[in-house]
């Protein structure tokens, strides 16, 4: 006697062998997760995702006051640096990640990166406006030769920022189906 295939729960047109292993509920690998104690189902990541969600409301103004406060500083320091600074600002954006996150006592939530994030920016954004406003002084005015030397002024902060922000978003951020 044969038994009759198994077919994927949320894909009935699906032969499969897999079965989650905490609901028991057969899942192709289209549907698989893979864990560290074997596949399971989407619908067993997420909710055992949500039992983790521990951050208070306070943890986001936290964060983003530390994230605009260190970043801000971190800018003004790289910005005596010059374009080396391009390759310390991944480090001190990791850094800002370890103590964003010590700060809200390793709570997590989905959102924290996100609060950082605009944090981070906040702080970032002040060193731009010296460079921009220089920009566009030399433009109105017509002297087009000092263009490339300002343009350069705005790219390599923005280049520095864009690599601390990536860098503390990815070290903030968990798992994400």
């Amino acid at each position: 006697m044969t038994d009759p295939a198994m077919v994927c729960a949320n894909h009935p047109h699906r032969e499969t062998t897999l079965r989650c292993n905490r609901c028991e509920k057969p899942i192709c690998p289209q549907c698989a997760v893979h864990t560290p104690v074997g596949y399971r189902c989407k619908e067993c990541v997420r909710g055992q995702q949500k039992e983790f969600e521990t951050a208070r409301q306070i943890d986001y103004l936290i964060v983003g006051l530390i994230s605009a406060v260190a970043l801000g500083v971190a800018m003004y320091l790289l910005s005596f640096l010059g374009w080396w600074g391009i390759f310390i600002a991944p480090v001190v954006g990791g850094g800002v990640a370890d103590i964003v996150h010590r700060a809200v006592g390793r709570r997590r939530s989905r959102y924290l990166p996100l609060a950082a994030i605009i944090g981070g920016t906040m702080g970032i954004l002040p060193s731009l406006w010296g460079p921009l406003n220089l920009f566009f002084i030399i433009f109105a005015v017509g002297e087009l030769g000092a263009i490339g030397t300002v343009l350069l002024q705005i790219i390599v902060p923005i280049v520095m920022g864009g690599l601390m922000l990536s860098t503390l978003y990815y070290r903030l951020r968990g798992i994400r189906l």
